[in-house]
């Protein structure tokens, strides 16, 4: 667990640094060159502008619906994940006597509880590598549409409610909105795996801070595109693990 969440923190600081430092602050077009920008960003750019289009030049709604869009596009990698996720949560009970049992740390012993760990994951059919190769195929779809909406100069020129989509939200409501999101998907999605994993807890709190730190820098377009497909995220963690939440829930009624 801990080599998963020190992943996903690498693949967080990569992700705030590729979409920092390649061609961020270029305009995307069609004559842009490469295969990032080719067939990636602006495919991405084109599907906002054209929703734009059918709704009265609407920039902000057709961040929302590109937004739900791309969510359902890679709903069944997030289902895989989260299935992933319940599979390790069930079996943290049998680690931690593996863990218990071969506590010593000379080599013999680690390799012993290794070989143990692998064959448990073995019977039950987890591979605890899995959560992580839907991140890997997700990452590069959100960070191409982020991409879009920072390289797509119609998108500056358009406000939508109380802000302008190319400047900072000036209330810091949308920032603050998607970091509550991000805590409140999270929560949902951690449920029942504090206690098994103390580790968590840095996630479940570093995640909406992070979040709300790069809102209040970015343009509110970037702040609207987190709020959209939190929700969306809270919605279908729901349920994903509504099961699981109500037997939680149950579970700390009776004590």
């Amino acid at each position: 667990m801990k080599r998963r969440i020190w992943f996903i923190v690498t693949l967080i600081l990569l992700v705030a640094f590729v979409s920092g430092c390649s061609q961020v602050n270029q305009p995307i077009t069609p004559e842009s060159k490469g295969f990032w920008n080719e067939y990636i960003v602006y495919p991405l750019s084109w599907l906002i502008k054209y929703v734009a289009k059918l709704f009265g030049g609407n920039y902000g709604l057709s961040i929302i619906i590109v937004t739900i869009i791309i969510r359902v596009a890679i709903l069944p990698l997030m289902i895989q994940q989260t299935r992933n996720s319940k599979a390790m949560q069930a079996l943290q009970p049998e680690l931690q006597k593996l863990k218990e049992k071969y506590s010593s740390k000379d080599m013999q012993t680690q390799q012993q509880l290794q070989q143990e760990t692998m064959l448990l994951f073995q019977k039950h059919g987890v591979n605890p590598l899995a959560g992580c190769f839907p991140l890997l195929i997700q990452t590069p779809i959100l960070i191409g549409f982020y991409h879009a909406i920072m390289r797509t100069r119609e998108i500056a020129d358009h406000s939508f409610l109380w802000f302008d989509l190319g400047a900072k939200d000036p209330y810091y409501i949308l920032p603050v909105i998607a970091g509550v999101a991000t805590f409140i998907q999270q929560k949902i999605m951690m449920a029942g795996m504090e206690q098994q994993n103390p580790q968590m807890a840095m996630m479940l709190w570093m995640m909406p801070i992070m979040i709300i730190v790069f809102g209040i820098s970015f343009p509110a377009a970037l702040s609207l595109y987190w709020v959209v497909g939190n929700i969306f995220s809270i919605v279908q963690t729901y349920f994903i693990k509504g099961p699981d939440l109500k037997s939680t829930h149950s579970g700390g009624q009776k004590k």
